[in-house]
């Protein structure tokens, strides 16, 4: 609710609800660079946060002193224990099935991936900004923190290219070059292999794309959403008199937190889902660039040995 109020303080005076989640310049070069922003500023926090929470997960996930008996296996440390079960639940029921043997080799990465943009998305549903403009007694959008870095193009965009080169680097290494280029045909021949390898590519380029651009979507649709509910209240507050402030400002006021507190609730799910969807999606991709053909032939040779064993 705090935070809720430190949004109201900023949007009376410019009612604007998408300066509260975009990019805001803190620090120009010459020729209108932009040296820094508050999203990066967001990002370092974010990538802070991940590392020390890993990091002090990390020492109570580990197994204890031989000492404590079967307690040293037990994680007691609660955020700990919840890092633990979210990482296992990712690792063994989520990309197991769609990357196997190579699982364990990809889930630094695609953990790193999760955790790093939930932080973001987290972060973007706190009005850091508009705090910093309460703290320093000005009613502004110019703030070296704040905004959504997920909301952000040119973050998901970085986020996407990495998971371009991770997927396809590690499908070269997977199939081979030959290997790789065949997979571009889609398994056909002939002239309408000509025809798959040009849309095969770009369906290779196309799906970091889709990932760039639904976790861009979704959360500035989102935290817009919320940043206009807050608006309402500051609209409503500003009247001249102070009846109308009463009257309009009070009704409004309590629609507009019944409202924003379900939008939070729904945004918080909008988080985690859309750092799940990128991640998952990304292995998926991974996973698709493997050996399936030698997969499939091996289940089929096993099936049919089985049968004979069975008539036999």
């Amino acid at each position: 609710m705090m935070g809720s109020l430190l949004t109201l303080a900023s949007a009376g005076e410019s009612p604007n609800p998408i300066h509260h989640v975009i990019n805001q310049l803190t620090v120009e070069g010459p020729n209108g660079w932009w040296i820094w922003s508050s999203n990066q500023t967001n990002l370092v926090l974010s990538m802070v946060i991940v590392l020390v929470c890993g990091w002090l997960a990390a020492r109570h996930i580990r197994t204890g002193d031989a000492s404590e008996g079967h307690d040293r296996y037990l994680t007691k440390n609660p955020l700990a224990g919840l890092i633990e079960v979210i990482s296992l639940f990712l690792r063994d029921e989520i990309c197991k099935p769609v990357l196997g043997e190579r699982t364990n080799r990809f889930m630094p990465f695609l953990w790193t991936l999760f955790y790093f943009i939930l932080v973001n998305n987290l972060l973007g549903l706190i009005p850091l900004g508009d705090g910093w403009n309460v703290v320093r007694g000005e009613v502004g959008h110019t703030s070296w923190i704040g905004g959504t870095a997920t909301q952000n193009l040119y973050v998901t965009g970085a986020l996407a290219a990495v998971s371009f080169f991770v997927i396809n680097i590690a499908g070269m290494r997977e199939l081979g070059v030959g290997g790789y280029c065949k997979h571009l045909t889609a398994g056909t021949s002939g002239p309408v292999a000509f025809l798959m390898v040009p849309i095969e590519i770009i369906g290779t380029i196309v799906k970091p794309c889709a990932l760039a651009l639904r976790l861009f979507a979704n959360m500035t649709a989102g935290h817009i959403l919320v940043a206009t509910l807050f608006m309402f209240v500051g609209m409503a507050l500003n009247q001249q008199t102070l009846l109308m402030k009463i009257a309009l400002g009070g009704s409004v006021t309590l629609a507009s937190a019944v409202a924003a507190c379900a939008v939070y609730f729904l945004e918080l799910f909008v988080a985690f889902l859309q750092a799940f969807v990128f991640m998952f999606l990304t292995a998926v991709f991974i996973g698709q660039l493997s050996h399936h053909g030698d997969h499939e032939h091996d289940e089929h040779a096993h099936a049919e040995a089985h049968g004979e064993a069975a008539h036999a």
